[in-house]
């Protein structure tokens, strides 16, 4: 008797299949990617899960996929779904609306949803996917959840498949459960960009995303990210080399030979 982890492996590596032959799409994203290296524009109609060990990087991932959904909008496709358990979101949070005008979002475009348990926030995804006025749908999922099993996950991804608009599962942790996710992304901090006149003062903030799952983009890719106004640039991580800590000035010094030093008074 085939075991059911097993019977979840082969649907899961059916449902991959499946996707490469009805999304030609991702395979020009993956072609891209294998020539210049690039952080790809991904089309509609996918389920992404990102992952990230604290929950203290809930803002990198959120900035993540809203960086994504800023080029599913559309003249037809206007509004983005936010759903967060509502206990959840009394302990860690909601998103700050002003803050979306930084990926060029309104944040009259976006609608955020308080399901009280995990069966109706489901549903709620479910059913906005299907909505065609809706570019995507954030779930912030930040427990561990029954509910989110591989059958959940594989209606998610046939509703996102069959309505084109885009499905990103924000999770936590080091643990991963078996899922119908096209892709499934991990997230991890890195050093912010640098800052005039400062280059250890906090600058435009980074994040390194690391492909964990996902054939249809070559597997265990890897960039450092940044966001501009264009939308995602690509970046070198810089090496803990690069800066060292200046000693502690006792007297003045020449003008020249301060010019990498903070002006921080």
């Amino acid at each position: 008797m085939i075991s059911p982890d097993r019977q979840q492996r082969i649907a899961a590596l059916r449902d991959t299949i499946a996707d490469i032959e009805r999304k030609p799409a991702l395979a020009e994203a993956r072609a891209r990617v294998e020539e210049d290296g690039r952080f790809p524009m991904l089309a509609g109609g996918l389920l992404q899960e990102v992952f990230t060990d604290d929950r203290r990087n809930a803002g990198a991932s959120l900035g993540f996929a809203l960086g994504q959904l800023r080029g599913l909008l559309s003249d037809q496709r206007i509004a983005v779904i936010y759903l967060q358990l509502a206990d959840e979101a009394q302990k860690l949070g909601m998103p700050y609306g002003p803050g979306f005008k930084h990926f060029g979002l309104d944040p009259s475009a976006m609608i955020l949803v308080r399901p009280a348990n995990m069966a109706e926030l489901l549903w709620a995804a479910e059913e906005a996917i299907a909505c065609q006025a809706v570019a995507g749908v954030v779930a912030d999922i930040a427990g561990h959840q029954k509910l989110l099993d591989f059958t959940a996950s594989r209606r998610l991804s046939l509703r996102a498949a069959e309505a084109g608009s885009s499905v990103f599962v924000l999770r936590y942790g080091t643990q991963r459960q078996t899922s119908a996710a096209q892709l499934r992304w991990h997230l991890m901090p890195t050093r912010s960009g640098r800052k005039q006149f400062d280059d250890r003062a906090p600058g435009p903030a980074r994040w390194k995303v690391r492909l964990e799952r996902g054939s249809l983009i070559k597997q265990h890719a890897e960039w450092v990210l940044g966001w501009t106004e264009n939308g995602f640039s690509n970046f070198t991580s810089r090496t803990d080399q690069s800066i060292r800590p200046a000693a502690p000035l006792s007297r003045a010094v020449p003008e020249h030979l301060a010019h990498r030093l903070s002006q921080a008074g």
